[in-house]
């Protein structure tokens, strides 16, 4: 991985989940110096153990950073935090470039732009597109999106994250770009778990299909090579997605689409799929076991696997 050079600002980080607390250890990893909260005491000693500076709240976070990033798993999450950073910003006024990278409802970032409407304060919406594990081999892509000068200003830290961070357009844009990133993931996903359970009933060996498909550049995609792993070996831990976090993504894409009247047959032919696997105790799994969902349904599977 090239270094960038090391950036004079500090960057904060809130929310150091799996997300979040990868791009801490990344940024740290090329130089920056970082220093973050979570409400959860286990994230916050992983960034201490690598190097960086775990604070006491979103307060002591926003008045440290002179970059902050969120990343937020939940709305109720994104609100909260986002009303501290309003009333730290309001109490006490500085420059600061924001950058949200959740995967929530639009009218959730309409919210928060209201809420950092607020003079010195820069919001961009920068969702990522890619797991943890695909954060290794620097496979993420970051859709950017604000204001241009601004989007310009942070390109140091989206280098060190990440080698593909298009700049799609307006505020709010890049979430739209990221839906548009699941809808079709939520397709492939199924997929290739379809193809998985089909060329087992057929005789076929389901590792030939991918050493043969998953390198091509007709068939073969990024979510084949990453899932298809999973649903050969019949093992869906430790999870890259977890079916119960893709349900909440599954949920504000259809509910965006019924909201601009766009029908997405295929995508919604894909949701009892996923529903099956919660139902059959699979939510902590990694969304590659619909493949068992499938393959229950072909009758191929007897026992169920997590």
């Amino acid at each position: 991985m090239k270094k960038t050079t090391k950036s004079p600002q500090k960057v904060g980080i809130i929310g150091l989940g799996i997300m979040g607390g990868i791009m801490a250890e990344t940024l740290l990893k090329e130089g920056f110096d970082v220093v973050g909260y979570d409400v959860e005491s286990k994230a916050c000693q992983r960034l201490n153990k690598a190097g960086g500076k775990a604070l006491k709240s979103v307060h002591e976070v926003v008045l440290h950073a002179d970059t902050l990033i969120t990343s937020l798993a939940t709305s109720a999450a994104l609100l909260k935090v986002y009303s501290e950073i309003q009333h730290t910003l309001e109490q006490n006024p500085k420059k600061l470039i924001v950058i949200e990278t959740s995967t929530l409802a639009m009218g959730d970032k309409e919210l928060i732009a209201q809420k950092l409407d607020i003079p010195g304060v820069e919001l961009l919406d920068c969702p990522i597109s890619g797991t943890a594990a695909r954060m290794k081999d620097r496979a993420w892509t970051i859709f950017v999106s604000g204001e241009e000068k601004s989007c310009k200003k942070i390109k140091p830290i989206l280098a060190a994250l990440a080698d593909k961070y298009p700049y799609v357009g307006a505020y709010g844009n890049g979430l739209k770009m990221k839906f548009i990133a699941n809808h079709l993931v939520a397709i492939y996903n199924v997929a290739c778990a379809e193809s998985t359970v089909f060329a087992r009933k057929i005789g076929l060996d389901p590792q030939d299909v991918l050493d043969i498909f998953g390198p091509s550049p007709v068939i073969g995609t990024g979510v084949m090579r990453l899932r298809m792993p999973f649903m050969i070996d019949r093992q869906y831990t430790p999870p890259t997605m977890k079916v119960e976090v893709w349900q909440k993504d599954m949920q504000v894409i259809g509910d965006l689409a019924k909201s601009v009247g766009c029908p997405l047959p295929i995508f919604n032919a894909t949701a009892p799929i996923y529903t099956a696997a919660m139902a059959q105790g699979l939510a902590l799994s990694d969304t590659a076991s619909t493949a068992e969902v499938i393959g229950q349904m072909a009758g191929l599977y007897s026992e169920k696997k997590k």
